[in-house]
């Protein structure tokens, strides 16, 4: 699974991107969200207000509940504004 960072999530985690293999129980953004939370000090506080940070998943938007599997591509970053 390849997982895209942008923003300031990028900064805190401090990756633009890694590959990972979760375990198995991990299977929806949200599961994806809480078990990067645990790999370092950056992935905690990027993922500490969860609710702040948007997903899509190959390159879809997303919500928590949608799915996650291997070969997916997946990607955080704070809501975009517009002006």
């Amino acid at each position: 699974m390849r997982v895209l960072y942008f923003a300031w999530v990028r900064q805190k985690v401090g990756l633009a991107e890694e590959e990972i293999a979760p375990p198995p129980e991990v299977r929806d953004v949200a599961g994806l969200v809480a078990w990067l939370a645990g790999r370092s000090p950056g992935h905690a506080a990027a993922f500490a207000q969860a609710r702040q940070i948007r997903a899509a998943v190959n390159q879809e938007f997303a919500t928590p509940d949608a799915p996650v599997a291997a070969g997916d591509e997946i990607a955080f970053f704070p809501p975009v504004t517009g002006g």
